[in-house]
């Protein structure tokens, strides 16, 4: 038998007295009302099922001033509830209400999916004017880009194989480096030779650079650095004739270099004498040392971890103790050549002597730290020498002299909505729904040796000599200047549309006359009625 806690209907009617009186405010209502929620679980005789649990609550008229919609919550709570919230589900939201879409709109939660994916935007593409949606929403539709048309740039310069290209999108720079072992420059936006290096007497097979420095590194074992000059329009001065004393060396490796890397505070260098040195910018000492059981091929930090491939294995490392965190054992049939990682450090892209391309993601927990297989391609016949990433789109460049373009967003995407732990399994069966490579690249000579991605342009060189740059910044314009015809043709279709169905009309009623003509004749010639002269006339028009 049901009853009714005694305790609870006691303090609704205290509220309710309250309410009625006036003696406290609304806000010491809705304190009570929490404290009378805490009285509901009393404790009822054994054999006998309580309401209780159900908490019931009094009818709207006894409390007047209870809440009754999500915007009468307090701003830090519904701030909480949007933080909650995926980008399409809060601009799904935004358009329920005039209040919440001012809310989410202007939701620090867009800075957080912009950095999330991008990181900083740059002083040429941030504007005060802008709210953090609008640059949110800007970029991602710049996104689409890469699926539309394109212009080849071909930069001469180089006089053997082009080995390593690196991308610095913030100053619009290119750096190329390869088996003449020269380090060049370019401007991104004209293709244009800025400056070059002199011979380091090597090849050199990796360069990595941000604003501060420029890191170069070779069959010497060096790795080689250049400081940026303040007040300098292009940064470096390779040849050393702005400022000298701004190249210097670094030495501990005793194999060539393989890979290079930059983060605020280290320097990364991978090696085929098996190791990984991560050095101090500041007091350019070499802090940690790596050790692997095969050579190093590439490395990619994030924070405090650095993840490297050696030999066919995966390994990720803790850099201020120099931890092995997780192995990716035999993760490709072969050598894995290429590795890249997502801005925020949780998902790993490899490449391999076996073509395919894999996909991890790194799962850490308080007391683990583990890596699950997410996703395979196959998009290439050769090894994959090179992988490049830019929220969505990752680029791999292959030995078979084509690229690939892989758009990951709905992995990403599934893989934050799992029960809220950003963990995602895909087995056998469920790889026919992974979506193939959107795009293929290609019109060139084989082994590509490299690649980058960034400022809607692809860069990438290989055994030919040259760079090629495909420059997708035109392709938005493009796209809507072909939506802007598509329109205008559409509508002028519409227009003859309705002028063919109001000629119809009037032809109907014209044949319907000379139908009634007919029926009825006039005087005079049959042939050459009047009825019939109209509907001639109207059968001109018509044409």
């Amino acid at each position: 038998m049901e009853f009714e806690c005694q305790e609870s209907t006691e303090a609704f009617k205290n509220l309710a007295n309250c309410s009625e009186t006036n003696h406290f405010s609304s806000d010491s209502i809705i304190v009570d009302l929490e404290l009378s929620k805490l009285s509901l679980d009393c404790n009822p005789k054994k054999g006998i099922s309580s309401s209780c649990s159900s908490k019931q609550l009094p009818p709207d008229d006894v409390f007047p001033n209870v809440w009754h919609s999500i915007t009468d919550l307090p701003p830090a709570l519904i701030s909480e509830i949007l933080n909650c919230l995926d980008p399409k589900e809060l601009g799904v939201v935004s358009c329920v209400s005039t209040t919440l879409h001012n809310i989410a709109s202007e939701h620090r939660v867009w800075k957080d999916f912009y950095c999330e994916r991008w990181g900083l935007p740059t002083a040429t593409r941030f504007s005060d004017e802008k709210s953090w949606k609008e640059l949110f929403v800007e970029r991602e539709y710049r996104s689409k880009n890469f699926l539309g048309r394109y212009s080849i740039d071909v930069l001469y310069g180089h006089t053997e194989a082009v080995r390593t290209v690196f991308l610095l999108a913030s100053a619009k720079l290119i750096f190329t480096a390869g088996y003449d072992s020269v380090v060049r420059m370019w401007d991104m936006e004209e293709g244009l030779s800025i400056s070059s290096s002199r011979p380091l007497g090597c090849t050199i097979r990796a360069v990595a650079a941000d604003t501060k420095l420029l890191v170069a590194g070779g069959t010497d074992g060096f790795v080689h650095c250049w400081k940026a000059v303040e007040g300098l329009k292009h940064l470096f001065d390779l040849k050393g004739v702005e400022k000298p004393n701004t190249e210097f060396r670094l030495w501990e490796h005793e194999g060539p270099i393989t890979c290079l890397a930059l983060d605020l505070t280290r320097i990364y260098s991978g090696s085929w004498d098996m190791t990984v040195c991560v050095w101090n910018r500041s007091s350019l000492r070499c802090t940690q040392i790596l050790r692997h059981g095969d050579w190093v091929w590439s490395l990619v930090p994030h924070d405090t971890t650095v993840a490297s491939t050696s030999g066919s294995d995966v390994y990720v490392w803790e850099t201020n103790s120099g931890t092995l965190l997780s192995v990716i054992h035999n993760a490709h049939v072969g050598y894995t050549y290429a590795l890249a990682r997502s801005r925020t450090g949780d998902f790993l892209y490899t490449g391999g002597e076996d073509g395919a391309v894999h996909m991890f993601e790194i799962i850490t927990d308080a007391k683990e730290h583990s890596v699950v297989q997410v996703a395979t391609w196959i998009p290439h016949s050769g090894a994959v020498y090179a992988l490049a990433f830019e929220f969505p789109w990752l680029v791999s460049a292959s030995s078979d002299g084509k690229l690939a373009l892989i758009d990951v967003r709905k992995l990403l995407r599934a893989s934050r909505r799992s029960l809220g732990k950003r963990v995602l399994r895909v087995k056998e069966s469920d790889q026919k729904t992974i979506e193939p490579p959107q795009r293929l690249l290609h019109g060139f000579g084989c082994n590509l040796y490299s690649v980058d991605i960034g400022a809607d342009r692809i860069v990438c060189g290989g055994e030919e000599g040259v760079v090629h740059i495909w420059n997708f910044s035109q392709a938005l314009e493009m796209e809507q200047r072909a939506r802007a015809l598509r329109g205008i043709r559409l509508e002028n279709r519409m227009r003859r549309r309705r002028l063919q169905i109001e000629m119809n009309g009037k032809g109907g009623q014209s044949n319907r006359c000379s139908v009634a003509a007919k029926k009825n004749p006039v005087n005079g010639d049959k042939d050459t009625s009047v009825w019939h002269s109209k509907r001639s006339i109207n059968s001109k028009v018509k044409t």
